[in-house]
């Protein structure tokens, strides 16, 4: 549910805790984001585990999780976010939304989100600078790429390889199988 509310980035980073848990900011309303399930946060998590550690073995950047970003006026927070080394000196540590874009974004399906919204997202993501997007869809076993090289959907048999994280690859499948 929304809230028509006319907030700027400015005015949801002032917002107490307590009203800003989860909720984000789309086109000036306050929204709801329901709690996930278990089996959202453990894929979450373990693709947050998985890239954390890639990443900082080669010292790419940093990896984070629900992290919330200025995405053009709007508030996000991706379930799982990169940021390369060379946008590093941009993240602000004392703001709860950061004024830049991830240079990845991952969504998780939840039972509460809709396609047409997941969709919208990573279309906002992507028009606001993210150079790359990828959905998980545990329920139909699909994952959606949005980057600036392609846009695909990939099964169980393709491969997570983030064009942003050189060198990181798994099975699409190997993921979903986990939980």
């Amino acid at each position: 549910m929304a809230t028509a509310t006319g907030l700027t980035i400015e005015d949801f980073e002032r917002l107490p805790e307590v009203l800003a848990r989860n909720h984000e900011l789309d086109d000036g309303e306050l929204v709801d984001v329901p709690g996930n399930t278990p089996q959202h946060n453990l894929l979450r998590g373990l693709l947050e585990s998985l890239l954390r550690s890639h990443v900082e073995q080669h010292r790419l950047g940093i990896v984070l999780a629900e992290q919330e970003y200025d995405f053009c006026g709007n508030a996000h927070a991706p379930d799982v976010s990169f940021i390369s080394d060379s946008k590093r000196p941009l993240l602000n540590m004392n703001l709860r939304v950061q004024r830049l874009v991830p240079d990845l974004a991952i969504e998780i399906v939840s039972a509460n989100d809709t396609f047409q919204m997941l969709v919208k997202k990573a279309q906002r993501y992507r028009a606001c600078g993210t150079r790359e997007v990828w959905i998980f869809s545990k329920e139909t076993r699909e994952t959606y790429l949005y980057s600036d090289q392609r846009r695909a959907i990939l099964d169980d048999n393709d491969e997570f390889r983030p064009e942003t994280i050189p060198g990181f690859a798994v099975r699409i499948g190997d993921l979903l199988d986990r939980y």
